[in-house]
């Protein structure tokens, strides 16, 4: 081959060498750029998890949390309720204990349950019912009470003694013609009453 023949095939090695080798270079850049990327958006989407991770166990601790206060809260609530409903058991037991027996404290109290419903009706023709023990405690009281609940009620009052009723203590009142009727037993009383005095035994309980 001639010194010119060989210098274009030189030539032509040459450049197809050089091409080839920007070609390469070319493809090694994309490459790298691929793999960059890629690693980007692993890198993007192992934030994104652990991300996602931390937002779920910070909600599955607040609801932990949450679900524990309020199983805290409840037991308290029942063990208050439960020591308030002994109080109250305690309470009742103890106006057993009282209206059994012939106390003039009791004999008073009676009494002024009696007058009390007796004037919320307004007086007139009434009929008393008190549990069979007690008929006795007030009987001698009737005249005086009559009196007092015209002179409070503005109304001639009459109080007839009438069936004995099953009752820890206190009075039933009603007028004649069973119209109108309070119900002052020791037990109405108390349910009456017991929103108000749950809220004071409360307080005295777990102040």
């Amino acid at each position: 081959m001639t010194d010119g023949a060989n210098k274009i095939v030189s030539s032509i090695m040459s450049e197809a060498q050089s091409k080839a080798d920007a070609i390469i270079q070319e493809s090694e850049k994309e490459a790298s750029l691929i793999m960059e990327e890629g690693d980007k958006e692993a890198i993007s989407e192992k934030e994104k998890i652990l991300e996602n991770a931390n937002k779920q166990s910070a909600m599955k601790y607040q609801q932990l949390i949450s679900e524990a206060k309020m199983n805290s809260r409840r037991a308290e609530l029942e063990a208050r309720e439960e020591v308030i409903e002994t109080a109250f058991k305690n309470a009742e037991e103890e106006l057993q204990k009282i209206a059994a027996g012939s106390s003039e404290e009791y004999k008073e109290s009676l009494k002024k349950i009696i007058k009390e419903a007796s004037v919320e009706i307004g007086g007139g023709e009434l009929v008393l019912s008190t549990k069979e023990e007690d008929v006795a405690k007030i009987k001698d009281s009737i005249p005086t009470l009559e009196k007092e609940i015209e002179t409070e009620a503005g109304n001639k009052t009459t109080l007839e003694i009438g069936e004995n009723i099953r009752t820890i203590g206190g009075a039933v009142v009603k007028t004649k013609n069973g119209d109108v009727e309070v119900n002052n037993t020791f037990e109405a009383r108390m349910s009456r009453f017991k929103k108000s005095l749950r809220s004071e035994v409360a307080k005295v309980l777990f102040k």
